[in-house]
């Protein structure tokens, strides 16, 4: 039977409302930004914030809306890299959201190691212990920097997804799914474009790697509602991927400081001139629907057929190879003016 939009939105109600949900990384923006929509918008049971940052947990628990909750909150001090630490935080949890990573671009190519642990074997860490302790759906955050990796953060991220869907080939006769959200850069977080320019301002100049360079980009909350959408659709082993505008960072610049010069500094190492969400080779597996893809796993326990006919409100369509879901040759780009508009909208 094909499911409707409201039995989608009540499915993810379902998935929430007296649950038990466990975010990693919960400190970080993603994190409470989600965290905030759960307690403004359903009525889970219990949230769990597991992250490394005791600081951060600190700031959480005295700031709006989660002081407010507090029944509802829990802090647990913990890396994804400790598997035992990971089980004991995921005792009784229904939903696990895993949103930990180490996502600094330079930093991973200086501290190749410290990103494979953080990236890859907590990916693997997060898996072993969702499964032992009973959990019933997993989410893990990917980036645009995972497809067709050219720098060790994207390696990384890679890696992960594959370990998240091929763990529904693992699970044994056990009732959980897992599934990965993979989307672009978000607008305004942390050593992203807007902050940066913003900075340098007051240097007379804004610095440009190239000025033919394009980015996809997508609002936080608009982050955690795709997020909390995909939570309900997954059956298992997809990678969902937003249909999301792109811009020309040259317009963004011109945006924030219509008046600096712009002056060209060259491409850092690891960066490409375009992003890319879906390659060629993986539009063959591929199915678009009305405002989403979905990367279909390698090996999959349910009908694919079943799957493009009934996932969503309207039936999707395979794509085929030779397609790309590229930032620079996205069908939706941000003028300048509505890149003002929006960064003036979401940070003030």
């Amino acid at each position: 039977m094909k499911k409707t939009q409201t039995e989608e939105t009540m499915n993810a109600q379902s998935w929430i409302d007296g649950r038990s949900i466990l975010i990693t990384g919960g400190s970080g923006s993603f994190g409470k930004r989600f965290i905030a929509t759960l307690l403004e918008q359903y009525k889970p049971a219990r949230v769990v914030v597991y992250s490394r940052d005791e600081l951060k947990q600190f700031e959480m628990q005295n700031a709006e809306p989660f002081k407010d909750h507090a029944s509802t909150m829990r802090y647990f001090l913990g890396d994804v890299r400790d598997e035992k630490r990971l089980r004991k935080a995921m005792d009784g949890i229904d939903v696990v959201i895993h949103a930990a990573a180490l996502k600094q671009v330079p930093m991973a190519e200086y501290n190749p190691f410290e990103a494979v642990k953080t990236n890859v074997h907590g990916a693997e860490n997060v898996v072993n212990a969702s499964i032992d302790a009973g959990v019933k759906r997993v989410v893990a955050l990917s980036t645009d920097k995972a497809a067709a990796p050219i720098n060790l953060y994207g390696a990384t991220k890679l890696a992960s997804d594959k370990i998240f869907v091929a763990a529904n080939n693992h699970k044994g006769s056990r009732d959980i799914s897992f599934s990965v959200v993979r989307y672009g850069n978000v607008l305004g977080s942390r050593g992203s474009v807007v902050p940066f320019f913003r900075a340098q301002q007051q240097n007379g100049f804004l610095p440009i790697t190239d000025e033919r360079m394009t980015r996809f980009t997508i609002t936080l909350q608009e982050g955690v509602d795709f997020v909390l959408a995909s939570l309900a659709r997954m059956w298992g082993g997809e990678l969902f991927v937003p249909k999301i505008p792109s811009y020309h960072v040259v317009d963004v610049a011109t945006a924030i400081a219509p008046e600096l010069e712009q002056r060209i500094v060259g491409i850092r190492p690891g960066e490409k001139l375009h992003e890319e969400m879906i390659t060629s080779t993986d539009a063959m597996s591929t199915v678009e629907f009305d405002d989403y893809y979905v990367i279909l796993p390698s090996y999959s326990n349910w009908d694919i057929d079943d799957f493009i006919a009934n996932s969503a409100p309207n039936p999707g369509r395979l794509l085929e190879y030779g397609f790309e879901y590229n930032s620079g040759t996205n069908e939706h780009f941000l003028t300048v003016d509505e890149l003002r508009t929006l960064i003036e909208t979401v940070l003030p």
